[in-house]
């Protein structure tokens, strides 16, 4: 299944290669990658970026799906815990989590990345969430930590 999947992030990251080129403004890179991440991977229940506003909080940026939740205060959930962090979390179960906020009460496993800029300041955190219990693997982690790669220009 790996390879499968490898396969299909690798046909991802062509398509947003030529879909990303040229691009820096954020908003258009969000809404971009959120759209291709959610239509390419069926288990991919919702795709979307927090943006982070200063002051400890991240707001709902561009995103695929159900609606999310508005706000997110850094000291809350699992997308806050991420961005305090800066570092990215798998979370196998999310109902084991006391911090998670659940915006679906269909969530099972999220995984969550930071993204920074160039100067390493946190822009943004790529939240995608699956109605599958530990649906996130080592595949996952790895390309999904290269998304961050688009905003560094």
């Amino acid at each position: 299944m790996t390879t499968d999947k490898q396969q299909q992030y690798d046909q991802l990251f062509q398509r947003l290669d030529a879909l990303c080129d040229g691009e820096s403004d954020p908003i258009a890179l969000m809404a971009t990658i959120s759209c291709e991440l959610y239509h390419q991977f069926e288990s991919f229940n919702w795709v979307g970026f927090y943006r982070n506003v200063g002051n400890r909080t991240l707001k709902i940026g561009p995103y695929q799906g159900g609606h999310g939740c508005l706000t997110i205060d850094f000291d809350r959930g699992i997308c806050g815990r991420c961005a305090r962090q800066m570092k990215l979390l798998n979370i196998p179960d999310v109902d084991a989590e006391a911090d998670h906020i659940a915006c679906a009460s269909s969530t099972r496993s999220e995984l969550v990345a930071p993204i920074l800029d160039r100067h390493g300041e946190l822009i943004a955190v790529l939240d995608i969430d699956s109605d599958t219990p530990a649906l996130f693997d080592h595949c996952d982690e790895i390309n999904l930590a290269r998304i961050a790669a688009y905003f560094l220009n």
